[in-house]
């Protein structure tokens, strides 16, 4: 990203050069600052701090700063870095959190609106006309599964979870026209997850696949949305994996609570009370 923006320099306006050259001395702190104080230390007005990163390729300073902040994360040293015997616990912290960090970072930044769009559609039309939604994954990502399951039937919605195969196997042999399914697995590659996907797809059931780029799963959908983190065990994949799934469901879930509406908050509110009267005092 900063290596465009230097590339860009030469055709910018001078103020907007201004701008450019400020966020290349210090991205970090660019990212942090108000628009009135990054106007102030390159000596232009606020508009042209937006017009520059317009001229860039960004919607405004915004999305320019959440990307740059993307950008910034995924460059820090302890990233993408395995721990080491003589680690700290802070050290190991770190390590940690700047990698979660940074593959939710990354997501921000390659997430296809269209794609989550469709999917959020698909979810809100099944609920409309009461056909069944199902949640598909294995390991880490029946533990995905389970906790979608959760929060879209919350929402009131005709939901179930499984993370057996052979169930999954013959729960989609049952789905049919206007039920959806939706299938969870970072590595895409598990047999029975792809069967399950291809029968509720051949059944007429509409098929979303949250899955990285490439994998086999990611072609047998027909919503695929994309979450690309690489499997290795010294990076704590398994757990950032699920992670960044959770994140995914997290805005279906909201976005779809929105499409449904005010109808929704009736029963969110009593179902809140039955189970705060539930609890000990």
């Amino acid at each position: 990203m900063l290596d465009r923006i230097k590339a860009s320099l030469p055709s910018l306006a001078p103020a907007e050069q201004r701008v450019g050259k400020l966020v290349l001395q210090d991205p970090r702190a660019f990212a942090n600052l108000p628009v009135t104080e990054l106007a102030d230390r390159a000596h232009v007005s606020k508009p042209t701090v937006v017009r520059f990163c317009r001229s860039v390729g960004y919607d405004g300073l915004s999305d320019f700063k959440l990307k740059l902040a993307g950008s910034v994360s995924e460059g820090v040293p302890f990233i993408h870095r395995s721990v080491d015997a003589d680690d700290k616990t802070n050290d190991v912290a770190v390590k940690v959190i700047d990698n979660t960090v940074a593959a939710f970072l990354k997501y921000r930044n390659d997430a296809s609106s269209f794609a989550l769009d469709q999917a959020v559609q698909v979810l809100a039309e099944t609920h409309s006309t009461g056909k069944r939604i199902e949640f598909y994954g294995v390991g880490n990502s029946g533990i995905v599964a389970q906790d979608a399951q959760h929060k879209f039937f919350r929402l009131g919605m005709n939901t179930i979870a499984y993370s057996d195969g052979h169930m999954q196997v013959m729960s989609a042999s049952m789905l049919g026209k206007g039920d959806c399914v939706v299938v969870i697995s970072n590595s895409g590659r598990t047999r029975d997850l792809m069967d399950a996907c291809d029968i509720a797809r051949k059944r007429g059931a509409t098929t979303i696949v949250i899955t990285s780029s490439g994998s086999p799963l990611a072609t047998a959908g027909q919503i695929h949305l994309t979450a690309d983190h690489p499997e290795s065990y010294d990076r704590y994949s398994p757990m950032v994996s699920r992670l960044l799934h959770l994140l995914i469901i997290d805005i279906l879930a909201t976005t779809v609570a929105l499409r449904i509406g005010e109808s929704l908050q009736p029963a969110l509110r009593e179902m809140k009370n039955n189970l705060r009267s539930k609890r000990y005092t």
